[in-house]
């Protein structure tokens, strides 16, 4: 689920938020690292947890519907495809996940229920609905091509959720993307025969991954005054506060990559940092960066230090 770009962003703002020095025992702010990148695992369940609470509440809506002391044709014989989406029901009735999600309590939904209400209506005044719900076909490809318009064009977009999300946990916002690509992908995949696992994926893609975020974090941190040292080298001509401010902390993690890390080329390092820096920093910093960068990786290449390993490497 985790790529190696949103490692970087969560060791980033981990490094952001540091306040300690290179001597001080980093077990507790480590902790804070992994904490924060596994809680990417629990938007995607509470998300997933959402599908069936509208699943639910499809058939609450029908039977209410039943139940209405003036309730025309229509009314007595609601449209019952919505709840018996069987891809919804996949989601639903998988023990394993709905195990996941009672035991991390992250079924919030009875009590922010609003939010299912909106979302539900949205669907329901959807011409997604409509052509769906008109369709004689019924079938799970149907349906799962159903699931996936109404989770990329309603669910996915829908402000008031991401308010939500953002209120909830304020991390969550930079998880989103990259939850709602893991979903879409696992449903993509999910068939009638599928494996229960299969709606439980990995948080990282393997072991490296994972020691990956946790030695970019320690080895950036151990030498940040090294780095310093020499990022001030090559930044005579720059503001001194722009070291102190996220630029800083990109550029700590960048020569960490070049120095500690000889599997990943300069060419990946380079690119990763000013896109982040792009969406996280100011206007001019992936300028400032590159610039930076661009002149260690020469100086670095001309005396023949910090090589990097392996075929097609910068």
């Amino acid at each position: 689920m985790l790529n190696r770009r949103h490692i970087r962003i969560k060791v980033m703002q981990s490094m952001y938020a540091f306040k300690g020095t290179e001597s001080d025992d980093l077990s507790k702010d480590e902790k804070f690292l992994m904490h924060s990148l596994d809680s990417m695992y629990e938007l995607y369940l509470s998300t997933l947890a959402l599908l069936t609470e509208l699943s639910k509440k499809s058939k609450d809506h029908n039977e209410k519907l039943q139940k209405k002391l003036l309730s025309n044709d229509s009314d007595k014989n609601p449209n019952t495809k919505f709840q018996d989406n069987h891809l919804l029901n996949l989601i639903s009735n998988n023990k394993m996940l709905q195990e996941h999600i009672a035991k991390r309590k992250l079924n919030f939904w009875d009590l922010d229920f609003e939010y299912v209400d909106i979302l539900f209506k949205a669907i329901l005044k959807s011409e997604l609905y409509a052509e769906y719900t008109n369709d004689l076909d019924i079938s799970f490809k149907k349906d799962k091509q159903f699931v996936i318009d109404v989770y990329t064009e309603i669910i996915a977009p829908n402000d008031k959720l991401y308010d939500y999300f953002e209120d909830k946990k304020l991390t969550w916002v930079d998880d989103l993307p990259v939850v709602n690509t893991a979903i879409l992908k696992v449903i993509r995949k999910l068939k009638l025969t599928s494996p229960e696992t299969l709606l439980l994926p990995e948080l990282y893609k393997d072991e490296d991954d994972k020691d990956f975020a946790k030695d970019l974090f320690k080895k950036t941190l151990l030498n940040s005054s090294k780095f310093s040292e020499e990022i001030a080298v090559k930044t005579t001509n720059w503001d001194s506060e722009r070291l102190a401010s996220l630029d800083g902390v990109l550029l700590k993690m960048a020569l960490c990559e070049f120095q500690k890390f000889p599997s990943i080329p300069y060419k990946v390092t380079i690119n990763e940092y000013l896109d982040i820096a792009k969406e996280y920093s100011t206007p001019k910093s992936s300028l400032f960066i590159n610039g930076v960068l661009d002149k260690i990786v020469k100086e670095y290449q001309a005396n023949n230090l910090h090589s990097k390993t392996g075929r097609g490497l910068m």
